[in-house]
């Protein structure tokens, strides 16, 4: 014969639900913390990737005026001024690549993190609601009097 399982007693089921309520308060507040840092990310990675596309587009610039004095006046100079100049703009160009690449990472991370504190929020929301409804004092019923 089975045994049956064992009535779980008042005190346990409120302790219960007061460790799943304070669990979900500190996911809520990790989410909140989690959202901040990865949206300061967010944003210096932006920054970042403004600041490689502009040098990019001054040193694309930069190449072109160097390889027309190099077809102007084919000298050691200018080929070395050519050399540098895309040399330093591949190295632009692979650092813009990372960056695109990990502001990429950063922004769907973000988002779902976002996704999750919304959810965590309603569910916050939810059990504060109904606390505030089954913490409600109970209203003492007026005696009706009687009318002739």
């Amino acid at each position: 014969m089975a045994k049956a399982k064992p009535v779980i007693k008042a005190a346990a089921l409120s302790k219960t639900l007061d460790a799943h309520a304070e669990s979900l308060s500190k996911a809520s507040s990790h989410a909140s913390i989690a959202v901040t840092k990865k949206t300061a990310e967010a944003k210096k990675l932006l920054a970042d990737v403004k600041r490689h596309t502009k040098k990019k587009a001054t040193l694309a610039k930069r190449v072109k005026t160097a390889a027309a004095r190099l077809r102007k006046d084919a000298n050691a100079t200018n080929k070395k001024a050519v050399a540098s100049v895309t040399k330093e703009l591949n190295a632009i160009k692979s650092a813009l690549d990372k960056s695109r690449a990990h502001k990429a990472l950063v922004a769907m991370e973000l988002s779902a993190l976002k996704a999750a504190q919304k959810r965590l929020d309603a569910y916050t929301k939810a059990v504060a609601a109904a606390d505030k409804v089954l913490n409600k004092p109970v209203k003492k019923k007026k005696k009706r009097k009687a009318t002739k």
